[in-house]
């Protein structure tokens, strides 16, 4: 870890840092100055960007997936990021920890109860709404959406630029340099920049996405413990609290705060899983989580493949578009964290832990809180539907919480895991903007206190420009706008990853040495 005087010649990139702080205000500014006239046009640009590229974005998922499966085991997958003898900076658990909260964040919290809800009435596939057949595809889904192909997506940039830090030694953490293996010299020129720019302006848009998402859920979950009433001041009040917690973790580092954070972050979280999991319907939670694996299984190449072109209808554009360009939009926050923790570790290691357990954590959270949700709503104990339909996602997450037991403390302790998670993939993204922003920094080095906390107001502001918008379609707009050029970004790195380690491994990576690797530690060398 850095000390002060080695923090001290950490020096930004001017080009950098001045472009990508002027896109951003000249994104969000004008949102905050004239709402009705940003909605109009954010609505404008999503059903263009939606109807033109849609085919871009799920081809991307699914190709990611099956590139992610060739690398682990393939004959990449045994490269180590690091020396041959380096051990992991981070034990597992916490690696593991780190990494599943920056990913999913408070966003989780937001959709894991009403996601099934929505697909309830509007399921996928041309089924019937409300019917037997549909409550099957609606705890399905999600598990679609928050699984193999979102994790996929976030190791794309990560292999990459883990490489460029741990193995070619390249004091530098941003996304540019790990396309180098196929630009070239062009990265040191105005490409590099313009792709650094863009990969600042995706992790932007990104948590902007999740803070414009998340403030309404927290001030209704407040509005329900202290009694207060809904106001813009009141979501000021809780993004400013959100931004002091934030700026505490980037200020003691990715050690004291982000591990800090992610730790307290996952026992919770599984706290509040293992409660419902108890005192709601165990069983039909069990049957339900595993019926949706064997309708995930069963219909897999489907559904990353489906576009509706007949029909066209709206359901892949609002869902599946939707999350395939937030999870690149948060592509390179995630690239750049999960390169900067997973030091020691193989590609395989890489791929297997991130997207399993990654995959995992997800599915329990919507098989146990969207199990529950869709069970309160088909046994006729509350409503849900209609108060989704009438007073939207924050009060029915308030309404759900409601029916559990002792949901005088579930609600403070929920909101408590909203304001960590959400600190969590926050702090995570000033760290990384704050590294792409420095000149010169080596896997081993922390960014500048002043640029990770300066990163967190601009992040902050970035949510309030949503928050002044308001609704899901602005936030769609600005995930899907900003994801569409990440997209040559990450092929042109994955490329890159693939002719470097042919270039530096080439004999070690053939056929013929991979035989007698296995030959050798089948029967031995023959020594003694």
């Amino acid at each position: 870890m850095n000390t002060v005087g080695e923090n001290n010649k950490l020096v930004i990139d001017p080009v950098i840092f001045w472009s990508a702080l002027i896109v951003i205000l000249v994104a969000s500014i004008p949102l905050v100055l004239y709402p009705e006239a940003g909605k109009a046009a954010v609505d404008g640009l999503l059903i263009s960007f939606t109807g033109t590229f849609g085919w871009l974005y799920l081809l991307t998922g699914i190709g990611s997936f099956l590139f992610m499966v060739w690398l682990a085991y393939g004959p990449l997958g045994r490269i180590k990021m690091g020396a041959p003898d380096e051990q992991p900076e981070f034990k597992t658990v916490p690696w593991i920890s780190m990494l599943f909260c920056a990913g999913i964040g408070i966003s989780i919290c937001n959709w894991a109860f009403v996601e099934p809800l929505y697909m309830l009435s509007g399921p996928p596939l041309g089924v019937e709404g409300g019917t037997t057949e549909a409550a099957e595809w609606a705890a399905m889904y999600p598990m679609f959406h928050w699984g193999v192909v979102p994790w996929a997506l976030y190791l794309m940039p990560a292999l990459p630029m883990a490489y460029v830090l741990y193995v070619r030694k390249v004091n530098v953490l941003r996304l540019s340099e790990a396309c180098r293996g196929i630009l070239g010299k062009a990265v040191d020129g105005p490409v590099g920049k313009l792709i650094d720019v863009i990969v600042i302006f995706s992790i932007v848009g990104g948590v902007g996405t999740s803070l414009g998402l998340s403030v309404p859920l927290v001030s209704a979950l407040f509005q329900e413990m202290f009694g207060l009433a809904d106001s813009f001041v009141l979501q000021m009040g809780i993004l400013a609290a959100w931004t002091a917690m934030i700026a505490w973790s980037v200020f003691n580092g990715l050690n004291k705060g982000i591990q800090t954070l992610s730790n307290i972050n996952a026992a919770l979280g599984f706290l509040l899983l293992f409660f419902v999991l108890i005192v709601g319907p165990t069983i039909f939670l069990l049957n339900l989580w595993t019926n949706s694996v064997g309708l995930f299984l069963d219909n897999f190449f489907r559904i990353n493949f489906w576009t509706d072109p007949v029909e066209k209808g709206s359901f892949v554009k609002d869902w599946t578009i939707f999350y395939w360009a937030w999870w690149i939009a948060y592509a390179p926050m995630m690239g750049l964290f999960v390169a900067r923790i997973s030091r020691g570790r193989t590609i395989k290691e890489i791929i297997v832990h991130g997207v399993g357990w990654g995959t995992l954590g997800c599915w329990a959270f919507f098989a146990i809180w969207g199990g529950y949700a869709l069970d309160v709503q088909l046994s006729g104990a509350v409503d849900l539907q209609a108060i989704l339909s009438n007073e939207g996602i924050p009060a029915t997450v308030v309404a759900i919480l409601k029916t559990l037991p002792v949901a005088w403390l579930v609600i403070p302790l929920f909101t408590l895991l909203c304001f960590v998670f959400l600190a969590t993939t926050v702090d995570s993204s000033a760290y990384m903007l704050a590294s792409v922003c420095t000149k010169k920094i080596t896997g081993y080095q922390e960014p500048a206190r002043w640029n990770r906390i300066l990163w967190t107001i601009m992040l902050a502001l970035v949510g309030i420009g949503l928050l002044s918008v308001g609704g899901l379609k602005a936030v769609q707009t600005s995930t899907i706008l900003v994801a569409l050029p990440m997209i040559p970004v990450l092929i042109i790195m994955a490329a890159s990853l693939v002719r470097w380690a042919y270039n530096d491994f080439g004999a070690e990576l053939s056929p013929r040495a991979l035989a007698k690797e296995v030959v050798v530690q089948q029967y031995g060398d023959g020594k003694e």
